[in-house]
């Protein structure tokens, strides 16, 4: 194993050499060791805008996952960082296909893009986590993340590192031969233009991992991963997952995960309490976010879980899951039912899905299995683009005996606030429950928005033998009590 002592360069002086500064803005780019897979369909530049000097980003290959035919096929795509605050432009230059359109996504931030032969341009004033697609392209495309300033960086790194707390990756490739444990007390730093080809496993309390590198092994498996621990922080870093389990008040700030296999969940929480993501992205092989019970060895329910500004892209299955796996598949059907409550989502762009399987198509999908109570969840102001193929709402009491012991207890007090949905591809949703003694009660959709059109019980343009629900495509089934639109 390999790291702390491998100061492969100093942070400062990288950062200097890669940085633009002016009274009113800094840009600060990372060159990529010289053992990291680039990917040269496109050449990225960026510069504080009014500058004449433009900075080279340099663009990585990573993977994704294309499904055919019910088969994953790995897929190379670009992606590149940089950090700034202040106003910048960015200019790309398309090296392999010929420039018809470009679009920059999420959709809803609505970034104007110039267009000159087979360069384009555009400007951002705020820190973004976007796909850039050229032609349409989603498996070609260029993955940008442009972060906010590293106010974490260790201003003298060598000084920094002889503390028996820190552990420090500077720019540069590092190989771990096994996983990489952090105890209690620790700060890990990985310095932007550090690749760790491996995984870092937090099994402690008041641990930190920060930086702006990437925590991203070759193959399968989570890059970043928080068990049985308290007090974490995990900020800044680029990886194929990051799961929580049987973890409390933890707190993940501007990650981005990427994976291209199966089973390749993005953030996953699992029995755990007071969880807060903020400023995520997500491109998955399989669910982008999912809030768990009982599962993989961990025991108990999920209470206080916040995420906020996400951008959220499955490849695979949803991109929000909630409410399968719980205690009676793992401790047996009489074990007390696990509790999924007070659970927030707000501000996300949902700018894709693709999934075949009937049983696994919500965007929003709640599926309480395992004698579950999932109670008290909200989702305020979410975007969603035409994704590929899926429904937009699944929530049901299933006894999904793949992989449930049992179906769920309940669903209730669930909440849909400020829902935008534009697309023409969503196939029939569902709200069903299970029996007379698990049954759905208290679903609300306060200013539910399909294609402009605003869904609710007195709409103009209902015919009166409608049920509200027909107006939205959602089929409300048997055991399932006061469905409300507002």
């Amino acid at each position: 194993m390999k790291f702390l002592n491998e100061l492969t360069g100093i942070a400062g002086a990288v950062l200097l050499l890669g940085s633009s500064f002016t009274a009113n803005a800094t840009v600060v780019t990372y060159p990529a060791p010289a053992e990291a897979q680039l990917n040269n369909t496109f050449n990225v530049e960026v510069r504080q805008a009014g500058s004449e000097k433009w900075l080279p980003v340099d663009v990585y290959a990573v993977k994704v996952d294309e499904t055919i035919g019910g088969k994953h096929n790995v897929r190379t795509v670009s992606m590149a960082y940089f950090d700034f605050d202040g106003e910048v432009d960015v200019r790309v230059v398309s090296n392999k296909l010929p420039v018809k359109d470009v679009r920059v996504r999420p959709l809803s931030y609505s970034i104007p893009v110039e267009v000159s032969g087979n360069t384009f341009t555009f400007s951002l004033d705020t820190p973004r986590n976007l796909s850039v697609e050229v032609n349409g392209e989603i498996f070609n495309n260029l993955q940008l993340f442009a972060n906010p300033l590293d106010v974490n960086a260790p201003a003298n790194p060598k000084k920094w590192a002889k503390d028996k707390n820190h552990i420090y990756f500077g720019p540069g490739y590092h190989k771990l031969d096994t996983v990489m444990v952090v105890g209690s007390g620790k700060t890990v730093y990985v310095a932007g233009g550090a690749r760790i080809d491996g995984s870092i496993h937090v099994k402690g309390d008041n641990v930190k991992i920060l930086g702006r590198g990437m925590v991203y092994p070759e193959g399968r498996g989570a890059g970043l991963e928080v068990q049985r621990s308290n007090d974490v922080e995990i900020d800044g870093l680029f990886s194929t997952q990051c799961p929580v389990g049987k973890s409390n008040r933890v707190k993940i700030s501007n990650v981005k995960v990427m994976s291209s296999y199966g089973w390749g969940d993005g953030f996953n929480v699992f029995a755990s309490n007071d969880v807060t993501y903020n400023h995520i992205f997500a491109r998955t092989s399989d669910d982008c976010t999912t809030i768990y019970a009982t599962r993989k060895g961990y025991e108990g329910g999920c209470r206080n879980i916040l995420t906020e500004d996400a951008v959220l892209w499955a490849d695979v299955a949803h991109p929000f899951m909630i409410g399968l796996h719980g205690s009676a598949a793992e401790l047996g059907t009489d074990a007390p039912s696990d509790v999924i409550t007070d659970v927030m989502y707000r501000n996300i762009d949902v700018i894709d899905m693709h999934e075949n399987q009937i049983d696994y198509q919500g965007v929003f999908a709640i599926l309480a299995g395992d004698n579950n109570i999932v109670k008290n969840i909200t989702f305020e102001d979410i975007r969603i683009e035409n994704f590929r193929k899926g429904k937009l709402i699944d929530i049901r009491i299933p006894w999904n005996k793949k992989y449930c012991a049992a179906p769920g207890k309940c669903i209730e007090n669930i909440l849909f606030k400020d829902i935008y949905y534009n697309g023409d591809r969503s196939e029939l949703s569902l709200i069903i429950g299970y029996d007379e003694t698990r049954k759905i009660k208290g679903v609300t959709f306060d200013n539910l928005v399909i294609n402009g059109e605003h869904i609710y019980d007195k709409m103009p343009g209902k015919p009166g033998w409608y049920k509200t629900s027909d107006m939205a495509r959602i089929f409300i089934g048997e055991h399932v009590e006061d469905v409300v639109f507002k």
